[in-house]
């Protein structure tokens, strides 16, 4: 997009962090703990956000924003308004999955928060790649994946996707029904329409 990419490490450190590859050179965000995940993936912190209550403390040399622990946004969105304050367009989110379900789920709507401000966000990990996707109409490449999902934000979501294991033509979707998970590519690129409040599109390249 020729936007400013800020990745934003978590605290949840993934072990294998060599899907970030493609990354090398984007400015780098620590939420607190994700110092630590930052290091273990071989990035040089370049921000430090966080009140230190899960491990990290502002090493010497890096730009830190040192935060209260009682607080009203969790370390993960003031690295993420940090960035945003500092012009930074394309947001990637990562060690943000697994361990504490409230936090990750956090990081879930924060997506849609980072889009609705504008911005182009995702969540990565080693499976998976989310985004949040306001109506509109896709082209979605299946990269390294196999699979995809989407998952309406609103009450219901209306979705015509082709050239997938699964199409559909106008339909519906509702929150709380599993119609739109575990769809696969096929020989190409899927071709995606959503009307409705926007939904959740997961690709994963685990064997749903």
């Amino acid at each position: 997009m020729g936007e400013k990419t800020a990745l934003i490490f978590g605290a949840m450190d993934c072990g294998d962090w060599s899907f970030l590859a493609p990354l090398r050179g984007a400015a780098v965000f620590c939420a607190d703990g994700g110092l630590r995940c930052a290091r273990s993936a071989g990035f040089a912190p370049d921000y430090y956000i966080g009140d230190g209550d899960s491990g990290g403390s502002p090493p010497p040399g890096v730009c830190a924003k040192v935060l209260p622990v009682r607080k009203d946004l969790t370390d993960l969105q003031a690295a993420w308004e940090q960035a945003h304050a500092l012009g930074f367009r394309r947001i990637v989110l990562t060690g943000c999955t697994g361990g504490r379900q409230d936090h990750h789920i956090a990081a879930l709507q924060l997506l849609e928060t980072i889009s609705r401000r504008g911005c182009e966000g995702l969540l990565l990990d080693p499976d998976n790649e989310i985004a949040f996707y306001p109506p509109g109409s896709y082209t979605l490449a299946p990269g390294r994946f196999r699979f995809f999902s989407i998952l309406p934000v609103g009450t219901e979501l209306t979705a015509t996707i082709r050239n997938a294991l699964y199409p559909l033509e106008a339909g519906v979707i509702r929150r709380g029904d599993s119609l739109g998970v575990s769809n696969a590519f096929l020989d190409g690129p899927v071709r995606l329409s959503l009307a409705g409040e926007g939904c959740l599109l997961v690709q994963s390249g685990r064997i749903s």
